[in-house]
């Protein structure tokens, strides 16, 4: 996800105003279970502007769940078995070529989706003698899925694409990839009814639920259909609506309050207010017992058989209920945050990091903290206020909220925090949440530090004192080593040896 970085490397300061028209985002409307979602994907250019506020192109995704008959069922499991089957040919063939390209380097590699498609239809007739049967995107959206993994691949490789490394792209086994076919031409339609749906070659569809987000939209001349997605989850049928929509975006919310979230396993959310903890659904850790049952089931179930693709069902329907409740519980929280308060202060957390402890692996992603702030990007650009991440090494555990005194170590056994400089004891997340909406009445006031050539902020903390940079050894407690004494909250404090 692209976002852009404002100020001193501790902070990354997301304004409704200094979000870029490009900026990708994601966001899921109407959630758990059968309700209708919006995913948004992509932001377009800023089409008008009317006294601070402004109309945005977005692109988002309506997700509806499908209640197709037996016929249609087969129909759509048809097309999304065509567009693995075109998968793995394009994969084959890519690999075939690039054996042939080492021996000989005359011969060309498809790359590209324009490139495998002509060899597809070159070859269809014999690969796929029932190619007539589904339409031709179902193909397409197999060949498109080669392509885009073969790009980011490379793109990975050459260090083009961020992250982790991307491996070479594997072949898809019947009942273990994702079922999944994209419509990009055709008829695809919402009809005036609100209860029907229609795609090409499979014809109408009736939805489980109403389709009026949508189609309200579209009534009104503020929507268009570019795409049309099917997939099939825990045995159940979704079709996902890929929309350009025209959206008003308020220049602010009429809120001042700051709120500062720190987010945990004991508790999802704590904020700085002093509100009532937002209590951590446990989705998952709610269906541990019902799960392990299932799966000794499974175990005695004979590969194939009837029974045990019913057990496989219902295994899954509990994970895919416990993935809507997490999704649902995030939501909501980072919605009212963004509604109700002007701005919010969260942590850039390696999540990644913390999940390398297998003792803590299970409840951090029971919590799903890496959408936290993923949706709070795009729901405060949406609703008119502002997002401040904190550096993901800036201590707001350990600081205190009072006099700013950092504690030189604080283990996750220690709940309540407790200052040795004034005498503070207060709970540890209250604390931090605390410290984290400070932190942003401290950007507004003083705005973007400068750094002297020690590397230490110019301006004064929030104690009053200049943060310190010491060498190892040189605390102002002989059993405090490298110990910071009165630290501004925009510094970081780095032991050099």
């Amino acid at each position: 996800m692209c976002r852009p970085t404002l100020g001193p490397e501790s902070f990354e300061r997301h304004e409704r105003g200094s979000l870029s028209a490009d900026l990708v985002t994601g966001a899921v409307e109407g959630l758990g279970g059968c309700q209708g979602r919006a995913l948004a994907l992509t932001y377009g250019s800023i089409c008008e502007q009317r006294e601070g506020d402004a109309m945005a192109t977005v692109t988002q995704a309506y997700q509806f769940a499908l209640d197709p008959t037996a016929k249609q069922r087969r129909a759509l499991a048809s097309h999304c078995g065509a567009a693995r089957v075109a998968y793995n040919w394009g994969l084959a063939l890519v690999k075939a070529r690039l054996d042939q390209h080492q021996v000989d380097p005359s011969i060309p590699v498809p790359w590209t989706l324009p490139e495998l498609r002509r060899d597809w239809n070159r070859t269809k007739h014999q690969v796929a003698p029932w190619w007539a049967e589904n339409s031709k995107e179902a193909y397409s959206s197999g060949l498109d899925g080669v392509a885009r993994a073969l790009k980011n691949w490379s793109d990975s490789r050459s260090g083009r694409r961020k992250g982790r490394l991307v491996g070479f792209p594997r072949f898809k086994k019947k009942g273990r990839a994702r079922d999944t076919c994209r419509f990009t031409t055709g008829a695809i339609k919402v009809l005036p009814d609100r209860k029907h749906i229609q795609l090409p070659r499979i014809g109408i569809l009736k939805s489980h639920e109403s389709t009026r987000k949508l189609a309200r939209r579209l009534e009104q001349g503020t929507a268009r259909i570019i795409a049309a997605t099917i997939s099939r989850r825990a045995d159940r049928w979704f079709v996902s609506f890929t929309v350009e929509v025209q959206r008003h975006i308020p220049a602010t919310n009429g809120r001042t309050t700051v709120v500062g979230v720190d987010v945990g396993i004991h508790h999802l959310a704590v904020l700085s207010t002093g509100e009532v903890p937002t209590p951590n659904p446990r989705a998952l850790e709610g269906s541990l017992r019902t799960l392990r049952r299932l799966n000794r089931e499974l175990a005695r179930r004979r590969p194939g058989s009837r029974r045990r693709h019913m057990t496989r069902r219902r295994l899954a329907r509990i994970h895919c209920r416990a993935a809507d409740l997490r999704r649902d519980a995030l939501h909501q929280l980072t919605t009212k945050l963004a509604v109700r308060h002007g701005v919010v202060v969260v942590e850039h957390l390696n999540i990644a990091g913390l999940v390398r402890n297998r003792k803590l692996a299970r409840a951090l992603a029971d919590t799903g903290l890496g959408d936290l702030r993923y949706l709070l990007t795009y729901k405060t650009h949406w609703y008119g206020s502002q997002l401040v991440v904190a550096d993901r090494f800036y201590p707001s555990t350990k600081t205190c909220s009072t006099c700013g005194w950092v504690k030189a170590k604080l283990t996750l056994a220690e709940r309540t925090f407790t200052c040795e400089a004034c005498g503070l004891r207060i709970d540890r997340d209250l604390n931090a949440a605390r410290n984290l909406a400070k932190l942003a009445q401290y950007v507004a006031q003083s705005g973007w530090e400068t750094r002297n050539a020690r590397g230490v902020d110019v301006r004064p903390g929030l104690a009053g004192r200049t943060a310190l940079k010491r060498e190892a050894g040189t605390g102002y407690r002989p059993d405090k080593t490298g110990t910071v004494g009165a630290q501004a909250p925009t510094s970081r404090i780095k032991a050099q040896n």
